[in-house]
Formats: structure tokens, C-alpha cells, sequence
């Protein structure tokens, strides 16, 4: 056992307990074959108070899961419900994963470890519990990439291949297996809120509400929201904000999750949970990521619709406790403010200092027209155009000025060719790791991708919201 002094700002707070008693169940890991480290995100560590782990106890707290000090005695595995692809389904749940810990991050967040991959569950249907190595490899890929765009997205924390072979439908078998762990503020979803709903549980969902809006808190609702004190509708008008600003940051980020359904979505505004995902190989609202989307449902240009949606089903859920009028009020914020944070983000990944709602919505506009005529990835298209210096385009940048001069720019914006995150690049890297074991791709993508994430800067935030991402 290390000490306390090892872990440095580590400081657990596992807040959860408090109403563990209805929202999950005590589960025990898988005992792996074996545990070997692939991935440690120390950055991520760091902010926890945990990078000063070496290797051995990494390994001994996220692949063999003993339990970090003053945190939970035994992993929780949560209970929910949900929709998916609008079908609703009550026998859902954590099926291949649990919370493990819970802690306080450097900014006084609390902070989630959740696993995927780490066994089977009371949940787990007729899965085995288990992770391919190749979908912890894209969620890697994944998180950092977002992160890199300003997604407000779920951390991969570690990796660990545990020597299991997997069958699966979707790859090539037997598959090498894994488990991982992510980092997130809150694993509380919109399917957290349906269960209780389905059960009539009445002082659950009062409970479950003070705990979001205790350990989550956000802006109040608008001065001329109706029921605007009422908690249940606090926690509507954040849910709303943070949704909007999330499918906002979607697009603009040119992602397509693949499977926005209401059991992924987190209350806090946090994507996670990556599986089919791709970015744009061009601006195509009708992109999808998912091979069983067969209607399109979750397309690139319908997830602002999606997640609208998803919001509609808390509003539902919460009725259990509120009345309808002001949850519909909250509801019928969101295009506004999703417009609003889509401009914003727009502007922020072009370098432009934001000139107002209407000429933003027009800028916004012409890029995506821009985009269509010449079939051009978003990635390409944004660092072509930084800073408003794409002579071809000047006329939809002429009055607005660049965020920096042409000597403050960061070198990552002097280079020929952007970051970007297309199939076939994941599955180069794969294939360097499934054929020779060589993880020196990866490990240069991720590197790379933090350089992008530095001359980004910090996305934007909703006015009156501290940016803690």
C-alpha cells in the first residue's frame, strides 16, 4: 500500500455512498490472466493527485482494481435504464464496467474513475464483460482528439491488456483484450433519471437531483424562468445548457459520436462512452458513424436534434417531481443556445475574435458552404483558414479580426498539414500495434494531438461558466 505523501493532492471523496444503496451494486472485478500496462495518461493522473503511482501500483489499483485509500470499499456497478435509437429498454445497466473511485481534481470537481471492460455485471445480459484492445486504442484516439477540439469529453486514464482472447462479430477473432479506466466529472445519465421514473421512485429522484446539483453545479436559470427555484428545474436549465453546448461542440469538431442514446448521455454536459465513432472526411450533414444506423438517426447533422431529444426525456423523467410548464420552458431553450454555441466555437477554432449573433450565423454559414463546393474535411478547411487569412475566402473574414498576430501563432498553425482523425489513420495505428506490437504510432498521435490541444487554447465558454475542462 503506498502512503498518502506518495499520491501528493490526491484527496478521495467517494459522495456517492450517500445514495449507492439505489443507484447501484457492489460488484468484484475479473481476475485477469495477466496485466499489462499499455497506456497511463499522467496528465490526466496529475490532476487527480495520482501521477506519482509508479508502474506496480498503477497496475495493482486499475487492473486488478484494489481499492485506492478512503475511497469506495468494493467497485459500483450502476443501475439505468434508457432509450436507444428511440426504442426504450429497461434492462440495461453498467454490463461491462463500474464506478471504481471517486476524488476531488485540482479545481475542487469531483471526479470519477469508471471502467470499461472490467467484468461481468448483474447487467451484463449476455455479454462477457470484456474490451477489445483495439476499441481501448480508439477511445484513446478518441478522447484526446476531442480534447484537442474542445469537446468537453471523458478522459482515458489507463489501459491495461489482460491477456484474454475475445470473440467478436464487428473484428477479427480471437481479438486481444483490455481494460480500461476514464476519468469523468459524474457517470449520473439521463437513463440514471428514466429508472427512477419507471419505479415511481419519488424520494430517489429528489435525492438524486440534490446530489447532481450539490456535486455538479452550474449557472441559475434565467431571471424570467418560471419555477426558476424549484431544483428539479435548476438542474433542467443546466442540463440543457451543457447539452447544447456539447452537440454545438460536435459539429463544429466535425465528430460524429455514433450512438446517442439516452444511457450515454452524462448530466454534466461530458461525452463519453466511444464506440462507433468517425470524424468527417468532408462536411456531409448525412455522415454516420454507426454500421446499424440503417435510418441515419445519429447522422452528423441530426445530433443536435438527438441530444434536443434526449434533453425531452429528462424533462419526462423529472416530471415525477415538477410540473411541466417550466421543464418545457428549460426545453425550449436549446436552439437558442445552441446557435449561440456554435458561433461561438466557430469563431474560437478559426482564430477570430466574435463579432455578434447574426454576423457569427452568417460567418458559420459560408464556411459550411465553403466546405460543400470544394468537398474539403473540416480539419483541413479550419487550419487553411485560421485567423481569417484564406485569400480565396477573404470576403467572409474581412471584418474580423484574428485572436493573434501573425508572431503570436503558435507553430502547430505554421505547418502544411492539421491534425486530423479519419478511419483510415486509426486503422494504420492498429494495425502497427495488432502486427508488431509497436505502439510508437499511437504514442506520437497522442503527442501530436496535445500540441494541437496547446495552440487551440481553452474553448469557450457559456457566458458565467468558468472553463474547467
Amino acid at each position: 500500500m503506498h502512503t498518502d505523501e506518495q499520491l501528493g493532492k490526491y484527496e478521495a471523496d467517494p459522495a456517492i455512498t450517500a445514495i449507492a444503496g439505489w443507484l447501484g451494486d457492489e460488484v468484484a472485478p475479473a481476475d485477469f490472466p495477466e496485466t499489462r500496462l499499455r497506456f497511463r495518461n499522467d496528465k490526466a493522473a496529475s490532476s487527480v493527485g495520482l501521477a506519482s503511482l509508479t508502474d506496480e501500483q498503477w497496475t495493482r489499483h486499475f487492473g486488478r482494481f484494489e481499492p485506492l485509500p478512503d475511497n469506495l470499499p468494493s467497485p459500483l456497478a450502476l443501475r439505468y435504464h434508457g432509450h436507444q435509437f428511440r426504442v426504450y429498454n429497461p434492462d440495461i445497466g453498467d454490463g461491462r464496467g463500474f464506478l471504481f473511485a471517486q476524488m476531488r481534481d485540482e479545481t475542487g470537481r469531483l471526479m470519477d474513475l469508471g471502467t470499461k471492460g472490467s467484468g461481468q455485471t448483474p447487467y451484463s445480459r449476455a455479454g462477457d464483460g470484456r474490451l477489445t484492445l483495439k476499441g481501448a486504442v480508439r477511445e484513446i484516439l478518441a478522447t484526446e482528439m476531442l480534447e484537442a477540439l474542445g469537446v468537453n469529453t471523458s478522459k482515458t486514464f489507463s489501459v491495461i491488456e489482460t491477456g484474454e482472447e475475445l470473440w467478436r462479430e464487428d473484428e477479427p477473432s480471437p481479438a486481444r483484450s483490455a481494460v480500461m479506466v476514464r476519468l469523468s466529472h459524474s457517470h449520473i445519465r439521463i437513463g440514471t433519471f428514466q429508472r427512477l421514473l419507471a419505479f415511481e421512485a419519488r424520494d430517489e429522484m429528489e435525492a438524486l437531483i440534490g446530489y447532481c446539483l450539490k456535486q455538479f453545479p452550474g449557472p441559475i436559470p434565467p431571471e424570467e424562468a418560471p419555477g426558476r427555484d424549484e431544483p428539479a428545474i435548476i438542474l433542467m436549465h443546466q442540463v440543457v445548457e451543457r447539452m447544447a453546448d456539447l452537440a454545438a461542440s460536435y459539429m463544429v469538431a466535425g465528430f460524429v459520436h455514433g450512438v446517442l442514446n439516452t444511457d450515454n448521455m452524462n448530466i454534466t454536459g461530458e461525452s463519453f462512452d466511444y464506440g462507433p465513432w468517425r470524424w468527417l472526411p468532408r462536411w456531409d450533414p448525412s455522415f454516420t458513424a454507426a454500421y446499424f444506423d440503417h435510418g441515419g438517426l445519429y447522422a452528423f447533422g441530426r445530433q443536435p436534434e438527438a441530444l434536443n431529444w434526449n434533453c425531452g426525456q429528462l424533462a419526462v423523467a423529472l416530471r415525477l417531481v415538477a410540473e411541466s410548464e417550466p421543464l418545457i420552458a428549460a426545453l425550449g431553450r436549446f436552439p437558442e443556445l445552441y446557435m449561440e454555441a456554435v458561433a461561438r466555437r466557430w469563431c474560437w477554432r478559426l482564430g477570430l475574435v466574435p463579432k455578434g449573433a447574426k454576423r457569427d450565423t452568417e460567418l458559420v454559414a459560408g464556411c459550411e458552404k465553403a466546405m460543400r463546393d470544394a468537398a474539403s474535411s473540416p480539419d483541413a478547411f479550419f487550419h487553411r483558414c485560421r485567423g481569417g487569412h484564406d485569400k480565396e475566402l477573404a470576403d467572409l473574414f474581412e471584418d474580423y479580426e484574428p485572436v493573434d498576430d501573425a508572431e503570436g501563432q503558435h507553430d502547430y498553425w505554421r505547418e502544411d498539414t492539421p491534425q486530423s482523425m479519419l478511419i483510415e489513420e486509426v486503422e494504420a495505428i492498429w494495425s502497427a500495434i495488432a502486427e508488431n506490437d509497436d505502439w510508437s504510432a499511437l504514442e506520437t498521435k497522442v503527442e501530436k494531438l496535445r500540441d494541437m490541444k496547446a495552440a487551440h487554447g481553452p474553448a469557450p465558454t457559456p457566458q458565467g461558466h468558468a472553463n474547467t475542462r
